[in-house]
């Protein structure tokens, strides 16, 4: 008989975001109804089940989702009591309306968070794109990164690309002077663009990194919100506030880095 094998390449990816949020959730609700059912009053109870949720918190590298996993749970609780009237069937509305905004093939990828207004202005004159330049914002969701790109580079021809197809048609009619396509960010072909802007998640750096080397020109140029390629020389780097960063990258200077990370890998 077969024994499962509980290797760590299988774990890693039973955990992939977002199980560790649901796994928070669960664990504060588990631990809120034990200490009531334990004889607790609420606020404590409420407190001890804070708990889980910020240890498991911790691990997480985006300060975004040590937020989603520390608020669910008293969020949920809030709604829960404001709402015990609401017939059952209403609470699949909202996961309902969670799926057609973000399908389960595009979890791996980065949530849906806009960019802000003003994040690439300092853009302006630091990079001199040519007239009809081809720009890509890898992953648009509703638009505001194409939004901040066409204030930056109104000559520029952009275009998004989202996989969820709700988002792409809301993107299209909020920005219809882009090209929007639906589909998978990582399928298309990238070599047509002279800049890609990306908002993406630390996890998904890595394969922007060797796709974008593998297919752009070494001219081109590579644009991140938040966050850095690993031992990267950026081209700049400017912060925005407290909260935010944008990273430039030349192509070019980063081929010698993904060639790095492929001999590892």
């Amino acid at each position: 008989m077969a024994s499962l094998s509980l290797s760590p390449r299988w774990l890693h990816a039973c955990w992939r975001w977002p199980t560790p949020a649901l796994f928070g959730w669960l664990s504060s609700w588990a631990v809120y109804r034990l200490g009531l059912q334990a004889g607790m009053p609420p606020a404590p109870a409420l407190l001890l089940a804070l708990l889980p949720a910020l240890l498991l918190g911790l691990k997480e590298p985006s300060r975004w989702r040590r937020l989603l996993i520390a608020c669910g749970f008293p969020l949920a609780l809030l709604l829960t009591q404001q709402a015990q009237a609401w017939p059952a069937w209403a609470w699949l509305l909202p996961a309902l309306l969670l799926l057609l905004l973000y399908p389960r093939r595009s979890w791996g990828d980065a949530p849906l968070f806009p960019t802000p207004r003003g994040a690439l202005r300092e853009l302006v004159g630091l990079l001199n794109l040519p007239a009809g330049a081809r720009v890509l914002d890898a992953g648009c969701g509703l638009g505001d990164g194409l939004r901040e790109l066409r204030r930056v580079f109104p000559e520029a021809r952009i275009e998004g690309i989202e996989w969820s197809g709700l988002l792409a048609r809301l993107t299209a009619w909020r920005c219809p002077w882009a090209a929007v396509h639906r589909g998978d960010m990582w399928a298309l072909d990238w070599q047509p663009y002279q800049l890609l802007y990306v908002f993406q998640r630390p996890e998904s750096m890595a394969a922007v990194l060797r796709k974008s080397c593998a297919e752009m020109h070494a001219e081109a140029w590579l644009v991140s919100l938040d966050f850095e390629i690993p031992a990267a020389v950026p081209h700049a780097c400017f912060r925005l506030g407290p909260l935010h960063s944008v990273w430039v990258y030349r192509i070019g200077a980063l081929r010698g880095r993904a060639d790095g990370m492929q001999r590892i890998d």
